[in-house]
């Protein structure tokens, strides 16, 4: 039964579209499976042994931290996203982490050699994998972009509307999301201070943009924002 759940994840998401019945199954056999709780540390980069994950259930945290010890997160990860090595090179001067952000988080993960080695017998799949990296360094990219070119409202702005269309739930124009990360961590991932972004945040409460509380963002009308 536990291969069969590995099987059905894995033919159902779009990076292995290419691949035959034979070569999921043989897929199945080197990937590990994972369950984490909320806080838990998933992997640090400068393990011994790299490893590309794939997210199955909940959502993870890529947090970077500088060489004066301070915190930044660097990507919110969700259903079906990839993370760990993707660059299929292992940097051990990177220092970052990932850690489960709600309660139930499902994991599989390959070993980076046996993943270069299937991607080697599977040209079509080298391809689609380059293409999902490069969207994701793309998100990345334009995320370090907003950092420097706009101010700390737009930002906030612009991080909500994006999280919206990504896990919202809509009806018309108001939305819903669930809200799995704490000021704290809104603030890191818009680069600012906990105190600007409580305050940013106090703020659009008070013009009736949103309605925040610790389980979820009320967006009620999602053009306004």
């Amino acid at each position: 039964m536990y291969e069969e759940l590995k099987y059905w994840y894995l033919r159902d998401h779009k990076l292995f579209w290419t691949l035959s019945m034979s070569q999921i199954k043989q897929l199945c056999i080197i990937t590990g499976f994972k369950k984490a709780k909320k806080g838990d540390i998933i992997y640090f980069s400068s393990s011994d042994v790299p490893r590309i994950f794939l997210l199955k259930k909940g959502n993870i945290k890529i947090v970077s931290i500088d060489e004066n010890g301070n915190e930044m997160i660097k990507d919110i990860i969700q259903k079906g996203d990839l993370f760990g090595e993707l660059t299929l090179e292992s940097d051990k001067n990177s220092n970052e982490y990932a850690k489960a952000l709600t309660d139930e988080v499902s994991i599989c993960s390959f070993l980076l050699s046996d993943f270069e080695d299937l991607m080697l017998k599977n040209p079509n799949l080298a391809l689609t994998y380059t293409k999902f990296v490069g969207l994701k360094m793309k998100r990345i990219k334009n995320n370090y972009s907003n950092l420097i070119s706009k101010d700390a409202k737009t930002r906030l702005h612009t991080f909500l509307r994006e999280w919206a269309e990504r896990e919202g739930h809509f009806n018309g124009n108001k939305v819903t999301i669930e809200n799995y990360l704490t000021q704290a961590d809104i603030a890191q991932i818009i680069g600012t201070s906990r105190q600007t972004a409580t305050q940013l945040l106090n703020e659009m409460e008070d013009k009736q943009l949103i309605y925040y509380n610790r389980k979820e963002i009320l967006i009620d009308d999602f053009s306004k924002l």
